[in-house]
């Protein structure tokens, strides 16, 4: 073997396509190879970067991956944020429902108290209304009247005119008055002459002053009485819809009241609620009770003593009575005779006709007025000794707190405010706060 061909063969061993190269290298193939071998060897050199790449791109695809990922997460997180918030506001506005439904449901007595304050007030203003269309009709009536007057007047006046027509178209007719002062020779007559002439001008220009301003007033008088006429009528109009508005919350009323008598439930729940008022009045003496000590500067009595035998407590069973009528509901425990609830009753109610007076048992001093959820207007009335007296559903309370009173000084009239079974006066005794039986302190009738 020649030495290029162990060189060839040497060579052999380390990269075959030398061999190629070194036999023919004009041969298209072995060209082939030689263009192709540097890009050959070139790509498997380049090789080794590769796997670095891929593995960038792989974790790239990966990051962008969690990015997409964790914005459909915030997405979604937003979204349950908003569903969120939307059914906590739903269920806030149905908590606040059902509060002002529960409201409703366990405050009969105050949307008793405000139908009756609304009815009140529609009856006032109906009243009032009233008022203005009386003095308003009394106004037309005047005016119709000084109408009448100037009318009677001016027809005078009418007369008076006419009549000094007639007499200066006669004057006129016989040639005026010039004649008449040039017909005689004598001075003084035709001064004379003058002097009437002129008197009667100034007559003739009275009369039509006169005319004049009567007629004036007359037309003030007729558009007064038009313009009260006008507002008669709006009074009247507005009186009608007050008088609706009176109407609608007294059907409110009876409808309620209809419910608490003939439902269990409404029923039960009046007598709950008018229970708690009775307590809550009892509180509310005592704390009158404990002042009036104050002013007063004596101690609280001992318990368990007898009423004493002078002023007040000395008139037990002779007491006049504080209204005209009968009791229809006496003291001590009652069963209603259809739902048989168990109730106490501090006081009586004595039925009497709406706007009878209502009149003070006994010489006192006023020390409470108003409204008290329950009773409706209610005064109270110390008569001294620790005695007090209650008048409760009165219409309308005619002393103010801090007046003295007489014995038989009427204090208000019959009405029903707070009543549940119409016009009544509910009437209480009480000594050191606790309430006694009204009916063994009035005197007894025929």
């Amino acid at each position: 073997m020649s030495g290029g061909e162990q060189e060839g063969a040497r060579g052999g061993g380390r990269h075959p396509s030398s061999t190629t190269l070194a036999v023919d290298p004009h041969h298209p193939v072995s060209a082939s190879r030689v263009r192709t071998t540097p890009r050959s060897y070139g790509s498997r050199r380049g090789a080794g970067p590769r796997p670095c790449i891929l593995l960038l791109l792989v974790v790239l695809v990966a990051l962008a991956g969690v990015v997409e990922g964790q914005q459909k997460r915030d997405e979604t997180l937003q979204s349950e944020q908003k569903k969120l918030q939307q059914t906590q506001k739903r269920l806030k506005e149905e908590r606040e429902k059902a509060a002002a439904a529960r409201a409703r449901e366990t405050s009969l007595l105050a949307e008793l108290e405000q139908i009756e304050q609304r009815l009140g007030e529609k009856q006032a203003e109906v009243g009032r209304l009233a008022a203005r269309i009386k003095r308003t009709q009394a106004d037309i009536a005047t005016l119709r009247g000084e109408i009448m007057r100037l009318e009677g007047q001016r027809g005078g006046q009418e007369e008076a005119l006419a009549r000094r027509l007639r007499v200066m178209y006669r004057v006129h007719a016989q040639g005026g008055a010039l004649p008449l002062i040039l017909s005689g020779d004598d001075p003084v007559t035709r001064a004379m002459a003058v002097r009437h002439l002129a008197s009667l001008a100034v007559l003739d220009a009275r009369l039509i002053r006169e005319y004049r301003g009567t007629s004036d007033r007359l037309a003030d008088r007729k558009g007064r009485e038009e313009g009260r006429q006008q507002e008669l009528a709006a009074l009247h109009a507005e009186a009608q819809t007050e008088q609706a508005e009176v109407d609608r919350e007294a059907a409110k009323r009876r409808t309620l009241l209809a419910r608490v008598r003939d439902e269990r439930a409404y029923h039960e729940r009046m007598v709950g609620e008018l229970t708690e008022a009775s307590r809550r009045l009892e509180a509310f003496i005592s704390e009158l009770q404990a002042r009036q000590r104050r002013l007063a500067k004596v101690p609280p009595p001992k318990g368990g003593i007898e009423p004493p035998g002078v002023g007040f407590g000395n008139l037990r069973g002779r007491l006049p009575w504080p209204a005209e009528g009968r009791i229809v509901v006496p003291f001590g425990a009652q069963v209603h005779p259809r739902f048989g609830t168990r109730t106490f009753r501090n006081g009586v109610d004595i039925e009497a006709a709406e706007g009878t007076d209502v009149t003070t048992v006994y010489a006192g001093h006023v020390i409470y007025t108003g409204w008290f959820k329950g009773y409706g207007n209610l005064i109270i009335v110390d008569h001294g000794s620790e005695y007090y007296t209650l008048y409760a559903h009165i219409a309308e309370i005619e002393v103010k707190e801090g007046e003295d009173v007489r014995q038989g000084q009427r204090i208000g009239t019959v009405g029903d405010t707070a009543s549940l079974a119409g016009p009544r006066l509910y009437f209480e005794v009480r000594y050191q706060g606790k309430p006694q039986d009204p009916a063994e302190w009035l005197r007894q009738r025929g």
